[in-house]
């Protein structure tokens, strides 16, 4: 973009900064959510509701579904950006 767009798009600043900020919060709220390390340690957890008989074996089987699915997901995301892609 050249100087005259600079200039034009310079009332923008803040707003394109804050979105700047609110794409880095999402992408490591995503890369938390999606990290292996992370969904282990909720299975295990979930586990030890069920042997403390806290949930019945439904609800751990429909819990175990959705972090077995982000666990997949997480390992199939490997390193690099929220979106999957490395730099």
């Amino acid at each position: 973009m050249g100087l005259i767009g600079e200039v034009l798009m310079l009332p923008f600043a803040p707003v394109r900064g804050s979105l700047w900020a609110v794409r880095q919060v999402l992408a490591e709220a995503e890369r938390q959510y999606y990290d292996p390390a992370a969904v282990r340690a909720e299975l295990a957890r979930l586990e030890e509701r069920l042997d403390a008989g806290e949930i019945d074996e439904e609800e751990f089987d429909r819990l175990e579904d959705v972090l077995l699915d982000r666990l997949e997901t997480g390992l199939g995301r490997g390193p690099g950006t929220a979106d999957g892609t490395t730099r």
